[in-house]
C-alpha cells in the first residue's frame, strides 16, 4: 500500500516487483521531511530496494528550474547513500519518476566526502548531486535553487540569504520574491593561453555541421562553450547523439550551443554530460554568458544577460572580480514515496 507523502516516516515494506511510486502537490512551509530510522532498512535505497524481503520506503520531492527537473530525497542523517543504479531507475522516465538529476538532501557533516565534511562549519546542508546516468557531478546551477527552495519550504534554513555545501565549494543563495541567485564562484578558463590566442581552445563536431570552435569555462564542472557562425540554426542542430569535443576532456564536458542575438541577450540549448540535452543547465547558462563577454571584445561593458533556453530565461551577472551569479526561478510541482 501507498500513501501520500505528508507526514509520513521512511519505513519497511514488502518488496514489489518493480518501483512504485505515488506523488501529491507540495505542501507549505513545515512539512519537514523526517530522517531515516536506524538499522538495515535504511540502506535499501543504495542496494537497489532489498534488505533482506522488504524494500524501504522513500520520500521524495520533484521540482525544476527552467524546466532542468530533479527528484531530491531526504536523508537528513546521511544513512542511506544512492548507489549509481538506484539514481538510474528514479531518473529513468518511463520505468521510474524521471528527471535529470537526483538530489540528495543531507547535513555535510554527515557526508562520507571529507571535502564536503570540511565545508558543514559554514553551511550545513549539501546537495549531493547525481546525473541521470547515476554519476557524480560536481555542481548544478538549476539544481542549486530547487535545492534552496525545498529547503526553505522545509523549514531546514530560514531566512532569504543562506549557504550551501557542493562539490565545488560553497554556494550562497539570496531569496528575491520568487526568484532565487546563487553565487557561483569564480570562472576559469580551463586554456587561457590558447582563449589568449586564438579567442578558443578546442573544437566540437555534431551531425552535419563541420567542427567548430568552442571556448572551455569552468564552473565547478566543465563546459566547452560554442558560438554557432552567422546562418546557422540553433533550433535544427542534431544533439540526439552526444556532440564530439576534440581534445576529449579526461572527465567529459557539458557542451552548450549559443546564438548571441545582441548585447547581453543570447540563446542556448546543452547537451549535459551524464544526461543528454536537456531543457536547461544553470552552469551552462553561466559558462555561455562567460564566453560571450569575452568573445565581445569588451568585457568590462558586457557583464550582465539574458540568457534564453528551451525551459525558461535566466540571469547572469560577472563581476569585476570573475565572481558569476546565476539567477532564474525555481519551482517545486509535486511530493510523493517511491519504494526501490
Amino acid at each position: 500500500m501507498i500513501q501520500s507523502a505528508d507526514g509520513v516516516d521512511n519505513e519497511t515494506v514488502s518488496a514489489p516487483a518493480e518501483q512504485t511510486s505515488t506523488a501529491s502537490t507540495p505542501h507549505g512551509t513545515g512539512d519537514t521531511p523526517r530522517e531515516n530510522p536506524p538499522g538495515t532498512a535504511a540502506t535499501a535505497l543504495a542496494t537497489g530496494g532489498t534488505a533482506g524481503p522488504a524494500a524501504i520506503r522513500r520520500r521524495f520531492t520533484k521540482g525544476h528550474g527552467t524546466e532542468n527537473d530533479f527528484v531530491l530525497i531526504p536523508d537528513l542523517d546521511g544513512s542511506a547513500d544512492l548507489d549509481a543504479a538506484a539514481v538510474r531507475r528514479i531518473a529513468d522516465r518511463r520505468a521510474g519518476i524521471g528527471a535529470d538529476g537526483v538530489i540528495r538532501v543531507v547535513r555535510a557533516r554527515c557526508s562520507a566526502e571529507p571535502s564536503v565534511a570540511a565545508q558543514a562549519g559554514q553551511a550545513e546542508w549539501f546537495m549531493d548531486y547525481r546525473n541521470a546516468d547515476g554519476s557524480l557531478a560536481e555542481m548544478c546551477g538549476n539544481g542549486t535553487r530547487v535545492f534552496a527552495a525545498y529547503l526553505r519550504r522545509a523549514g531546514l534554513v530560514t531566512g532569504d540569504s543562506y549557504d550551501i555545501a557542493t562539490r565545488a565549494g560553497i554556494r550562497h543563495i539570496t531569496v528575491t520574491g520568487d526568484e532565487y541567485a546563487t553565487g557561483m564562484g569564480r570562472y576559469t578558463l580551463i586554456a587561457p593561453g590558447e582563449f589568449a590566442r586564438q579567442g578558443s581552445d578546442s573544437v566540437v563536431t555534431v551531425p552535419g555541421m563541420p567542427g567548430l570552435p568552442a571556448l572551455s569555462v569552468g564552473m565547478g564542472n566543465p563546459h566547452a562553450v560554442v558560438a554557432l557562425p552567422a546562418g546557422a540554426d540553433l533550433d535544427a542542430l542534431d544533439l540526439g547523439p552526444a556532440p564530439r569535443v576534440h581534445p576529449e576532456p579526461p572527465d567529459g564536458t557539458n557542451v552548450e550551443f549559443v546564438q548571441i542575438l545582441g548585447g547581453g541577450h543570447l540563446r542556448m540549448r546543452v547537451f549535459e554530460r551524464g544526461v543528454g540535452e536537456t531543457r536547461s543547465c544553470g552552469t551552462g547558462a553561466a559558462a555561455a554568458a562567460v564566453a560571450a563577454m569575452l568573445w565581445s571584445g569588451d568585457p568590462a561593458a558586457h557583464t550582465r544577460w539574458q540568457v534564453d533556453v528551451p525551459g525558461g530565461t535566466l540571469h547572469v551577472t560577472v563581476d569585476d572580480g570573475g565572481q558569476v551569479t546565476l539567477a532564474g526561478p525555481a519551482v517545486l510541482v509535486a511530493d510523493g514515496e517511491t519504494i526501490l
